[in-house]
């Protein structure tokens, strides 16, 4: 498992961010992998829309446990977010953690955004990284604020003294979903000595222009998913039209019945055998 994490924490310093795709099940996950992405994440949204929940309310635990142990044989590094830990209590916080380790998780997401729709205390969120570092030591943690997401007045300073708190309990990484603009996020870079990660903004900065500032990691958060959704309402509406003006074609039945039996495949070997990126 030590290997794992290490290989885990060496994506963050590589010579272009780590482009990291959020996953909701199996499906997403093995398409991901199949696609050559050494890494994939969760998301807290996906993950509570496909089992009728709401996101950010601290509800999915057993979801987060649920999906960990059926990710588990991909040959693909998982990290998951885990909200605000589903708990206030730092030491359950990390047991939550632990327990997601031992099914081969390494990383988590820790947030301060709170379900009551403020944000948590930065004393708060520190204990509980500084309760995940001690109880799994080697496990990458990546530390959010959500200063811009739940627009905080004049954002910027409070994000950096929340991440600067998070950096010195321990935190691997510090995540500012919601970042405005390359400026910003240059910002960010320069005030905490430990990897940033951003969210992808579609029509925002390349994975190029995000290494020229520094950034070492770009998730992919809810789009993927939303984009599925959205791609299935398409083809539905293709479906109910008289002028059938057709859509890509989706994969084929054939294509995700193999992606159900990725476990122990190379992860760069997409369907069918074919090399994926």
């Amino acid at each position: 498992m030590t290997d794992r994490y290490a290989a885990f924490h060496a994506l963050h310093h590589g010579d272009r961010p780590l482009l990291l795709p959020n996953a909701w099940d199996h499906a997403s996950a093995a398409a991901f992998t199949a696609r050559g992405h050494p890494a994939v994440g969760t998301t807290s949204l996906g993950v509570a829309a496909a089992a009728g929940l709401p996101d950010a309310a601290g509800v999915l635990r057993a979801e987060n446990l649920r999906l960990a142990r059926l990710l588990r044989p991909l040959p693909v590094l998982l990290t998951v977010d885990v909200e605000g830990g589903c708990s206030d209590d730092p030491a359950a916080v990390a047991d939550l953690v632990a327990e997601l380790a031992d099914l081969g998780v390494v990383g988590v997401n820790i947030e301060d955004g709170h379900p009551d729709g403020g944000l948590a205390s930065p004393e708060l969120t520190a204990a509980k990284v500084a309760a995940v570092r001690a109880a799994v030591p080697g496990l990458f943690v990546n530390a959010r604020t959500d200063a811009w997401w739940l627009a905080v007045p004049d954002p910027l300073p409070e994000a950096l003294r929340r991440a600067r708190a998070y950096r010195d309990a321990g935190a691997d990484g510090i995540f500012a979903p919601g970042v405005p603009d390359a400026a910003t996020v240059a910002a960010v870079v320069d005030a905490v000595d430990v990897p940033v990660n951003v969210l992808h903004r579609p029509g925002g900065p390349t994975l190029a222009e995000l290494r020229n500032l520094g950034v070492a990691r770009v998730s992919t958060g809810s789009l993927l998913y939303r984009a599925a959704l959205g791609a299935a309402l398409a083809a539905l509406d293709e479906a109910a039209s008289a002028a059938g003006a057709g859509a890509a074609d989706p994969p084929s039945y054939a294509e995700v019945q193999r992606l159900s039996g990725l476990s122990g495949r190379d992860p760069g070997a997409a369907p069918g055998g074919v090399r994926g990126r």
